[in-house]
């Protein structure tokens, strides 16, 4: 098994405020970790609303829509089906973060394209710009939305690249479907330690006030627990956070964030990774601390968690045959902080897959 180091930039991390959610990325952003870390701190209280499904937030490629039925429901799913203009003949499939949506793969997407991939990036149901019903979320339930996706495009294999809560939607999708995945990459994964040990479950209708009596500035400081720098481009997360918050419809769009923290409570995927059976590469920035639900329970048990240098190490140990590459330096969305160098890692891993 090997393992790569990649250095970048420093970065003091501070402590998670708040729940797990890996972030999105504004649609013309490049992330820089060299901007500086001192911004403003806005209010947004004159920005215009956005609904749930993130109307007027802008996308990096068109959106298509794939309409079916969900427990009763009509829903949308929106993604991003980019083809590139030399295609190689394969397909990469992106799971993004808790949060927001498929956008903050901007970057990705570009570099899988200019190297021949096919690149498909979904909105979750319950995310970014998809509908949000309230319903019981579980990542098998997602997992059968995406084959529905994939389906219905008629692609047979894909290589799933995730993030963050998309991480632990990538391993079950892969256990769900080993003959259609080719090889998967784990970035900074939730999931890699077992939360239940230590995480007391909470009720989903206290997870909602706590979802209701956020603010820009809190939402902010939980953002920066995330990356090395605060730059123009991550400030854009708390923009959208902070403009959908003025919406009529924030209430459901904080039940739903409630139930899809449950679906991360329940699904754990600790046990399953010894079972991968397909290619993997855990691509892990060295200063991520992230704990799923930190702030329900006290310090002293917190404290342990969340090391990913080590998690990274021992998941590379669990799953049979896996590659890891580090990135000193970085936090919790290694595509978004060093995206030269993930992209790198990332596409020489992938090269050798047929």
């Amino acid at each position: 098994m090997n393992t790569i180091f990649l250095r970048a930039a420093p970065f003091a991390a501070s402590l998670l405020l708040t729940c797990a959610c890996a972030m999105a990325q504004s649609p013309t952003a490049a992330s820089s970790i060299n901007s500086p870390a001192v911004l403003p701190a806005l209010s947004y209280a004159d920005s215009d609303a956005l609904g749930v499904a993130m109307e007027g937030w802008a996308y990096p490629y068109p959106l298509q829509t794939l309409q079916f039925e969900l427990q009763g429901q009509p829903v949308r799913m929106m993604y991003m089906d980019v083809q590139p203009a030399n295609p190689n003949g394969k397909t990469a499939l992106l799971f993004h973060g808790k949060n927001f949506g498929s956008d903050y793969w901007a970057n990705t997407i570009k570099a899988l394209s200019a190297q021949g991939y096919r690149v498909i990036a979904p909105d979750q149901i319950g995310f970014g710009k998809s509908s949000k019903p309230e319903m019981r979320y579980t990542f098998e339930l997602l997992a059968a939305n995406t084959t529905r996706l994939l389906d219905s495009l008629k692609v047979e294999k894909v290589a799933v690249i995730a993030n963050s809560m998309g991480g632990m939607l990538g391993v079950h999708f892969a256990r769900l479907n080993p003959n259609r995945v080719t090889a998967l990459v784990l970035e900074n994964p939730l999931g890699l330690e077992d939360y239940k040990l230590s995480i007391p479950p909470q009720a989903t209708d206290n997870l909602v006030k706590l979802e209701m009596a956020q603010t820009p500035t809190s939402y902010r400081n939980f953002l920066k627990s995330y990356f090395p720098n605060w730059t123009p481009q991550t400030e854009r997360l708390v923009e959208v956070f902070a403009r959908v918050q003025k919406s009529g419809e924030y209430p459901r769009f904080a039940r739903v964030s409630a139930l899809t923290y449950q679906m991360i409570d329940e699904g754990g995927i600790y046990s399953e990774l010894p079972k991968l059976n397909v290619p993997t590469l855990l691509a892990i920035g060295q200063l991520d601390r992230t704990v799923f639900g930190r702030r329900f329970a006290p310090p002293e048990v917190v404290k342990p968690l969340g090391n990913f240098p080590a998690l990274g190490k021992a998941a590379q140990q669990m799953i049979p045959g896996a590659k890891l590459v580090e990135f000193e330096g970085v936090g919790h969305v290694p595509h978004m902080e060093v995206p030269e160098k993930f992209h790198a890692a990332v596409l020489e891993f992938l090269q050798p897959v047929k």
